[in-house]
């Protein structure tokens, strides 16, 4: 197994676990804030307890973090999106991470545009545009969800820059602490601009607490060291392009649990298809030889 193969598994792997994340936030009934930084908080506290505080220069440390607030800050957007449509549109609406990755990948590494990722991803632009013709009550909650998939191309860019030569627990654990700060900062201004229609909750109790800690443990830590470790191996645009899988997997389970199929009409399922083609000829494109 090369090293190539040994990413793309791992991808999988990943992809998998993020594939729970959305049902997570539908089932967890705080708000979208709430989960956030609670999710970083337990993160943080599991990776602790498994990596303590592996030294890094304060340079990477402050990239490390400045990375932890960019994927905070896509994760508010992303509940956000789910908690003013539904499950199915928050998640699809995570497919545009691969189109916004081919235009700034290329900006923030200085090289040409790829025609070939451009395409693709343009793809999975009418993928999303096919799915963005149901009832208009969604709309709000798929401009939040594009918002939130800009955000998280930016985030995943910037920690494939980052995360060089570092551990991937150790990029973990620095993102979540220090993320958590800067996110703590982020929150009141994005509730002053966006008011959430539940309260703000101190502390989770119930259910909602084991709900975050399973999601904590499995979603977060499990998935993004998988991630991590896929980005060492892997371009930044193919990892994000293949996470367009990840709401073929959350749409299947969110139609078992929760019933959404009743929501869904034949647009969407067109636009599944032409998501599941730019993740088919990218994955043959990154496995193929090497011109």
């Amino acid at each position: 197994m090369n090293e190539t193969q040994r990413g793309f598994i791992q991808l999988h792997l990943s992809v998998l676990l993020a594939g729970f994340t959305g049902l997570f936030g539908r089932l967890i009934t705080l708000n979208e804030v709430d989960i956030v930084w609670y999710r970083m908080l337990f993160t943080s506290a599991i990776l602790l307890v498994f990596t303590g505080l592996p030294r890094v220069g304060w340079r990477k440390f402050l990239q490390l973090c400045g990375c932890g607030a960019l994927l905070g800050l896509h994760w508010i957007l992303f509940y956000s999106s789910i908690k003013a449509s539904n499950v199915s549109i928050g998640v699809i609406c995570f497919s545009l991470v691969g189109f916004f990755t081919a235009l700034f990948e290329p900006m923030i590494y200085h090289r040409k545009l790829s025609v070939t990722e451009l395409v693709f991803s343009l793809i999975t632009v009418l993928g999303v545009l096919c799915i963005f013709s149901l009832d208009a009550r969604y709309r709000y909650g798929i401009g939040i969800g594009v918002v939130s998939s800009a955000v998280c191309a930016l985030y995943a860019i910037c920690n494939k820059k980052a995360s060089v030569g570092v551990r991937s627990r150790t990029v973990l654990m620095y993102q979540m602490s220090g993320g958590i700060v800067l996110v703590s900062i982020i929150i009141p201004i994005y509730l002053a601009f966006f008011p959430s229609s539940q309260p703000v909750v101190v502390v989770p109790e119930g259910t909602n607490l084991w709900l975050m800690l399973c999601h904590a443990l499995f979603c977060t830590v499990g998935m993004y060291l998988l991630q991590i470790q896929a980005l060492k191996r892997l371009s930044a645009f193919t990892v994000n392009l293949t996470y367009n899988l990840e709401p073929c997997y959350t749409i299947i389970l969110a139609f078992l649990i929760f019933g959404e199929g009743r929501e869904i009409n034949f647009s969407f399922y067109i636009g599944i298809a032409l998501i599941l083609l730019s993740v088919l000829l990218q994955t043959r494109r990154a496995l193929g030889p090497k011109k």
